[in-house]
């Protein structure tokens, strides 16, 4: 299994992610295969280091829903990484990045984050 790390210091949030989602899907190594999840391990550093441009942090909004009727809620980023982190809205735009096939969770799962 290939170990990949990508340093996310004073690089901006949506361009790490979309190189965290290029890697994973494994464009980047020869035996590229749509079909397939590549063998590989990203690990992402300096996470804390992030740049987060323009008013996403009180503009940008995730929600969240559960079965019940009138249940959805939204909470700006600034919040979501007060509670849960760099490392959760990180994850959320790689997701978002990523083909919506039965190989996404396997991708997503060879994402590891150091904050």
């Amino acid at each position: 299994m290939k170990e990949i790390t990508l340093d996310a210091k004073g690089q901006s949030l949506g361009r790490v992610a979309s190189q965290a989602a290029a890697i994973l899907r494994g464009k980047t190594i020869a035996e590229f295969a749509p079909n397939k999840a590549p063998e590989l391990k990203l690990t992402v550093i300096n996470l804390k280091d992030v740049k987060i441009t323009g008013r996403k942090l009180k503009g940008k909004m995730y929600g969240k829903r559960s079965e019940y009727l009138g249940s959805y809620r939204e909470e700006a980023m600034e919040k979501i990484i007060a509670k849960k982190g760099i490392g959760y809205v990180f994850k959320e735009a790689v997701n978002g990045m990523l083909h919506r096939t039965k190989i996404k969770k396997p991708m997503l799962k060879n994402l590891l984050i150091k904050e």
